[in-house]
C-alpha cells in the first residue's frame, strides 16, 4: 500500500486552503508536519487531521473545540471522550438549528418587503 505523502504546497492545493492557514494550524498545534530542513512533509496522519479540521470547520466549531475533537479522535472507542464529543455535537446541532430558524425568518421577511415592493412597481405601472 503507498503511503500518502504531500509536500506543503500539496496539502494547499489539495484542501483548498492558503500557506497562511496552513502555517498557522502548525503554529496552533493542530498539525505537525515532517521535517526535512526547510520543507514540510504530510503523512497520512496529517492528511487526515486536516480533513478533520475542515470539516469541524464547517460544522462551526472553534479551533479549540476542533483540538478537543482531535484529541478524541486519536482515543477512539474511550467513553468519556465520546460522551464530551457527543455535548459538543449536540451543542453545535442546537446553534446549527437556531441559525437556520433565524435565517428562514430573515428569508421570509426579505421575500414579504421585494413581494410589497414588487406590487408598488404593478400599481405605478396601471396609473
Amino acid at each position: 500500500m503507498t503511503e500518502t505523502r504531500l509536500s506543503f504546497k500539496e496539502m494547499c492545493a489539495r484542501f483548498e486552503v492558503t500557506p497562511r492557514t496552513l502555517r498557522y494550524y502548525e503554529y496552533i498545534e493542530l498539525l505537525a508536519p515532517e521535517k526535512a530542513g526547510r520543507a514540510r512533509i504530510y503523512g497520512p496522519r496529517e492528511v487526515a487531521r486536516l480533513t478533520l479540521i475542515l470539516r469541524g470547520r464547517r460544522f462551526g466549531f472553534s479551533l479549540e473545540e476542533i483540538r478537543q475533537w482531535l484529541q478524541i479522535y486519536g482515543k477512539k472507542g474511550e467513553r468519556p471522550q465520546l460522551e464530551t464529543w457527543l455535548k459538543m455535537a449536540d451543542r453545535q446541532l442546537q446553534e446549527l438549528e437556531r441559525q437556520r430558524a433565524e435565517m428562514d425568518l430573515t428569508i421570509a421577511d426579505l421575500k414579504a418587503l421585494r413581494e410589497t415592493a414588487a406590487a408598488e412597481v404593478r400599481k405605478l405601472d396601471r396609473d
